[in-house]
C-alpha cells in the first residue's frame, strides 16, 4: 500500500504539515497504539457533483490542488485507521472515527466521508465488490465487520469506488515489495489484498486496482 504515489501529496514532508490538524494518535497511556489520517477537500464545485470513482487516490488529489489554489475547503474524507494488534478492542475503531467526526464539526463541515477498504474483503478477492456488498450475516447486517461498524454509528453506503488505489511497478518491484514471485501473466492473489493484481510478463508490470466504499457520515 506504500507504494501508492499519490500518497506523496498527503504523506510526504512538508505536504503532511497542511494537514497535521486532520492527524491523530491513539495512547493507551503514553504509548501510541493507533493513527488516523483524514483530508478536507471542496465538494459540491464545478466537475465534483459526485464522489469520485478513483476514491482513495481522487480525494488526495482533489485536496492538493485545492491547497495549492487556496480553495475554500467544504468537507474532508476520512484516509486511514491503523492500530496495533493489542488496540484492536471492541469500541477503538469507533473512537477513531468519532475523532474524525468531532474534528470535520469544529471545521463547520456537515458531514464526513470515507472510502472504506472492507476488512474481510481480502479473504474473497476474486469476489466483485457488488457482490460481496449483498454477502449478509443471519441477522441481516451485512458480513464485513468493518462495514457494519460504520453503519453503527450512522454511515451510509454511498457508491463504490471501483479504482479507488491505483498501484503500478515492474514485476522486480512488485516481487520486492511483496516477497511474491511474479512469473506469469495474468492474475496474481497476495495476502491482504482485496483483488488480484493484473500482470503482464511480456511488458514487464502489474498494476494493483483496489476497490473501495465510499461512505458518508452526517456530524
Amino acid at each position: 500500500m506504500r507504494q501508492d504515489r499519490t500518497a506523496m501529496l498527503y504523506y510526504d514532508e512538508p505536504a503532511f504539515a497542511h494537514y497535521a490538524d486532520c492527524a491523530f494518535a491513539a495512547l493507551a497511556g503514553d504509548e501510541v497504539v493507533g493513527r488516523a489520517f483524514a483530508v478536507p477537500f471542496a465538494f459540491g464545485i464545478e466537475g465534483r457533483d459526485e464522489l469520485p470513482n478513483a476514491g482513495w487516490d481522487e480525494v488526495i488529489r482533489w485536496g492538493h490542488e485545492d491547497r495549492m489554489l487556496g480553495r475554500q475547503q467544504t468537507t474532508m474524507s476520512a484516509l486511514e485507521i491503523a492500530l496495533l494488534p493489542k488496540a484492536r478492542v471492541p469500541g477503538s475503531s469507533r473512537a477513531m472515527l468519532d475523532a474524525f467526526k468531532q474534528c470535520a464539526r469544529a471545521k463547520g463541515f456537515s458531514e464526513l466521508y470515507a472510502p472504506v477498504r472492507p476488512n474481510q474483503k481480502h479473504l474473497q478477492p476474486k469476489t466483485p465488490m457488488r457482490d460481496y456488498l449483498e454477502q449478509r450475516r443471519a441477522d441481516g447486517q451485512l458480513a464485513d465487520s468493518w462495514l457494519r461498524t460504520h453503519l453503527a454509528i450512522g454511515g451510509e453506503i454511498v457508491k463504490i469506488a471501483p479504482c479507488s488505489m491505483t498501484i503500478v511497478g515492474t514485476l522486480a518491484e512488485w516481487s520486492q515489495w511483496t516477497g511474491v514471485p511474479f512469473d506469469h501473466s495474468g492474475e496474481v492473489e497476495i495476502p491482504g489484498a482485496l483483488v488480484p493484481v493484473l500482470t503482464s510478463v511480456e511488458q514487464d508490470y502489474a498494476v494493483y486496482v483496489e476497490p473501495n466504499v465510499w461512505i458518508r457520515h452526517p456530524v
